[in-house]
């Protein structure tokens, strides 16, 4: 088969336009890609976060972390800390850690261990207590082992979003991607409903054979010019708005090598460590708390009541389009749609549409039945994304306050989020439930056990019968404990990138 080379155009920068404009570059060298971002649109950034993806991205780019991660204030992600959205004693705090090799050696004791505590038996069953991410997380180690460490460690990274769009930028520049800083004043749109050119500012016209919309929630060409439906989240993800206020971070202070998520008032704040900087902020629902008292909120849980740092507000549109891939244009990034940050899936998402994008064009060049596979699969991975943070919503026992007693009471529920905690307090298989409806490309089940155990979801300590036999934890901990030998401080391995 002859190489591809199709003329795409992105239209809008950031980190999802020119990891898209990265992605078809190196997929496809013969193509000619051009990136179009009007300099006065500056992008989001509301995420600094990543899954481990983001490595294999880098990796298949051929960027070195000792290129790019200093370059964008970046460190290493273990996981996610969740503090308060429980209140079950023992429980109000739990780690969700990336998965490593390592855990093939644990997990299944974790697993027997939340098995056996749901169905009443008194059995340690706490998730952090089971993994190696935790422990680095907890010892503020960095996740990278020496050669001779014989298990691969998982992890994501967090990062300045305008500094690591910027990273993607260079990089696709240099491997042959055209860049026009220009407005796009109009989409033409021929008869056959396909876009036949943008206009810019000037009045050149820009062809190509796909135009891929990263123009943010303007969503330019997909929603605006195509008229694609919007799909919205609101019946399920109640939090709309975010107000953002980052903080510097002190010489030689430690780097925390993981997100912290706490359970606020009507909503959440998360904090990024980077080298130069914290990134807070407060994801909340505007049916609940303006957006003053979201802000006062917020400064009061930094300690910031007082303090002359001002804080950025954004609205946030939850949702997905119905057709990620419509007639010769694929939206990608906040143009196609949005989960809140709490898992930071959102270049995760992009990464993968664009891949699956490449994988379907090579095979069927825009043919209806590509598209319409494509488009399938798109909408159910955001949907299984989705999913799994309304059960984090949906499983709170807080009830402090009405967003809280309103999510707990949510029955907004998809079938498949109804029989994975169907499962879970039933005490069958959530290992064979998540198999059986095939979401474990979504979220594993390892996931959805530490979501579920985190919370402390097992029946009352008082109705809890003793075991009959000596569980493992302690072979676990010297295990872990161990491993740990092998992994330096934090901040000196980013001192060393």
């Amino acid at each position: 088969m002859p190489p591809l080379s199709p003329r795409v155009v992105v239209l809008g920068g950031g980190t999802a336009g020119w990891m898209a404009a990265c992605l078809f570059a190196s997929a496809w060298p013969q193509a000619r890609v051009t990136v179009i971002e009007a300099p006065e649109i500056g992008i989001v950034g509301v995420g600094e976060g990543s899954t481990p993806q983001l490595r294999a991205l880098f990796a298949r780019l051929g960027i070195a972390e000792a290129d790019w991660m200093p370059a964008a204030d970046a460190t290493y992600k273990t996981g996610i800390r969740f503090d308060g959205w429980s209140t079950r004693a023992g429980y109000t705090s739990y780690f969700h850690p990336f998965a490593s090799a390592i855990d093939l050696h644990t997990a299944g004791a974790f697993h027997a261990h939340a098995l056996a505590r749901r169905t009443g038996l008194d059995v340690a069953a706490r998730p952090d207590r089971f993994f190696l991410n935790t422990r680095l997380a907890e010892a503020q180690r960095a996740p990278v082992a020496p050669d001779n460490f014989p298990f691969e460690v998982g992890y994501g990274y967090h990062f300045d979003a305008h500094k690591v769009g910027a990273v993607l930028r260079n990089h696709a520049l240099a491997h042959g991607v055209a860049h026009v800083a220009a407005r796009v004043d109009m989409v033409d749109v021929n008869s056959s409903g396909e876009v036949a050119a943008l206009v810019l500012g000037d009045g050149a016209r820009v062809t190509a054979d796909t135009f891929v919309d990263a123009s943010g929630f303007r969503s330019v060409i997909a929603q605006g010019a195509l008229g694609v439906r919007f799909v919205p989240f609101a019946s399920n993800l109640f939090c709309d708005r975010a107000v953002t206020l980052p903080t510097p971070r002190e010489a030689g202070a430690p780097i925390n090598a993981h997100t912290t998520a706490t359970a606020l008032s009507s909503g959440w704040a998360w904090a990024i460590p980077l080298t130069s900087r914290t990134g807070n902020g407060y994801v909340y629902a505007s049916d609940y708390l303006s957006a003053d008292a979201a802000e006062t909120e917020l400064r009061r849980h930094l300690r910031l009541l007082d303090a002359d740092v001002s804080a950025r507000h954004l609205a946030l549109k939850v949702g997905r389009v119905e057709h990620a891939w419509h007639a010769n244009c694929l939206a990608i990034g906040l143009a196609q749609g949005f989960i809140e940050p709490l898992e930071a899936t959102a270049l995760h998402l992009t990464q993968t549409m664009v891949e699956r994008f490449i994988d379907a064009y090579e095979k069927g060049q825009g043919t209806p039945a590509r598209r319409d596979a494509f488009n399938a699969e798109i909408a159910r991975r955001f949907e299984g994304v989705r999913d799994y943070i309304v059960a984090h919503y949906r499983l709170n026992s807080r009830g402090d306050t009405d967003f809280w007693r309103c999510n707990a009471a949510n029955d907004h529920l998809s079938d498949d989020l109804k029989a994975i905690m169907t499962a879970w307090f039933t005490g069958r298989d959530v290992a064979a439930e998540v198999t059986r409806r095939d979401l474990a490309g979504f979220y594993s089940a390892l996931s959805w056990e530490v979501l579920f155990a985190g919370y402390g979801t097992f029946p009352d300590d008082a109705r809890l019968r003793p075991a009959p036999a000596p569980t493992n934890t302690a072979a676990i901990d010297r295990l872990l404990d161990g491993c740990l030998l092998n992994f330096g401080d934090h901040a000196a391995a980013l001192a060393r990138t």
